[in-house]
């Protein structure tokens, strides 16, 4: 199997035997981006395929998404390709390989036939392709999996086997203990008949710089009492997807043994109605003493991730990261595809987006404008969790998580959709780990 780009097609197929280039030639194959030709071998069995990388400058500039689409395309079979990359090209175009190969089958009752499968390019880092595709397939799956299968109790299974698996230790904090160290999170979980927990893993040499991520695991949300209209409730079982791109952040970073003391932590909840679901108008105490006062119910992703937060923050790590599905104002403002991302840091904000652009896995910066802030004035508690207004949501919600973390400039918000509501090469409609890979990098740059 051959990669070949437009401006590139001629001087390959002079390099081909003449039966194989007037095969080519006969198909009117131009090396557009995405197109597959294959071609003949004795006894009918197939000879080879080359696979168009349209207008690039060189194959050296192909992204993961091509490799994903080349999963797409490829015959059922085992191919090797003969191409030659650079040890990071070949990475890359492993792991969009094995992206494009990925399917959510768990409820089907007839599995789909095994596909193509690529030999791992020569130079490419097999072990760290191996280790990213596996976390982000956990997190794709994650995702996917309807609240009747995972609710909190399962999302803490799967923390706890990854700690197994790494020598990582997990606390799990529930009861008595949550409602005291934690009251924003059990209350906000205390409405549904499922337990509320606080998952709380650490990795990695003590004297290490400290990496803190924090995932909002709304494993289903309902909008509480105020509830929302059934259409906006079908995708909610992703209300958990910044928990599991955390936790996909977090694998990748114990399997390639970063130089770091991670500590992962995870919001745990169902925000659903019952006689026991915390109400509009309540005040609640938060973990950092601040009160709460609840103007909407169905902003609680904020509530639990600031208790999170504040625990995170009064470490004062090195770099506090954390994922959440938190506003449909960051999917007006940009859409599906980009996650935005605040900070006080602005040079990290553009190393971080950096980072994206070099894994494909993008991200935009949106603003903390302090000026908003005073919207989330209460005249009963310190604060509000929404603004009586509805401009700028995504600022609205960065800021109120601000107020939660003072110790640590090096922080990152990111609000996140984890979600691909079209389907393209490598991005099935369902389920996606976004962010992940960019944090990945950007940590990896830092700290070794």
């Amino acid at each position: 199997m051959w990669l070949v780009t437009e401006s590139g097609l001629a001087d390959w197929i002079a390099r081909q035997d003449p039966a194989t280039a007037a095969w080519i030639k006969s198909h009117q194959f131009k090396a557009e981006r995405n197109r597959l030709q294959v071609w003949p071998a004795a006894a009918g069995k197939l000879g080879g395929a080359v696979f168009g990388l349209g207008n690039l400058s060189s194959v050296e500039t192909l992204s993961i998404w091509h490799g994903a689409a080349l999963a797409d395309r490829l015959p059922a079979g085992r191919w090797a390709g003969q191409t030659a990359l650079s040890p990071e090209t070949a990475s890359r175009l492993a792991l969009g390989f094995g992206l494009g190969s990925y399917r959510f089958d768990r409820y089907r009752s007839s599995k789909p036939p095994a596909g193509a499968q690529l030999v791992m390019p020569a130079g490419a880092d097999a072990a760290a392709v191996e280790q990213q595709w596996r976390a982000l397939a956990r997190a794709r799956d994650l995702i996917n999996t309807p609240a009747n299968n995972l609710g909190p109790a399962e999302l803490t299974d799967e923390v706890q086997a990854l700690a197994d698996q790494f020598g990582a230790q997990l606390r799990v904090v529930r009861g008595s203990d949550l409602q005291r160290d934690y009251p924003m999170i059990a209350t906000v979980g205390q409405g549904s008949a499922r337990e509320p927990l606080l998952l709380d893993l650490t990795w990695g040499a003590a004297d290490a710089p400290k990496v803190s991520l924090v995932g909002k695991g709304v494993c289903f949300d309902s909008g509480g009492l105020d509830l929302k209209p059934s259409a906006a409730m079908l995708l909610m079982k992703k209300d958990m997807g910044g928990a599991a791109c955390a936790l996909a952040t977090a694998e990748m970073l114990m399997a390639g043994r970063a130089p770091i003391r991670l500590r992962l932590l995870i919001a745990a909840v169902e925000n659903s109605v019952g006689s026991n679901a915390y109400r509009p108008g309540d005040v609640l105490r938060s973990r950092k003493g601040l009160t709460v006062e609840i103007g909407n119910t169905d902003a609680e992703g904020r509530l639990v991730l600031a208790d999170a937060l504040a625990d995170a923050d009064s470490e004062s790590p090195a770099l506090l990261v954390d994922f959440a599905t938190l506003t449909g104002a960051a999917r007006t403002a940009l859409g599906p595809e980009l996650p935005a991302a605040f900070s006080p840091d602005r040079a990290l904000l553009a190393e971080l987006v950096a980072a994206g652009e070099t894994t494909d896995d993008p991200l935009w910066p949106l603003p903390l404008w302090m000026s908003y802030d005073e919207d989330l004035a209460s005249k009963v508690a310190d604060i509000n969790n929404v603004a009586s207004h509805a401009f700028a949501g995504a600022t609205i919600g960065a800021l109120f998580l601000k107020r939660f973390v003072t110790a640590t400039r090096n922080w990152i918000h990111l609000d996140l959709y984890a979600w691909n509501p079209r389907e393209r090469p490598g991005r099935p409609v369902g389920a996606e780990a976004q962010c992940a890979r960019a944090v990945l990098k950007l940590i990896r740059g830092r700290f070794g």
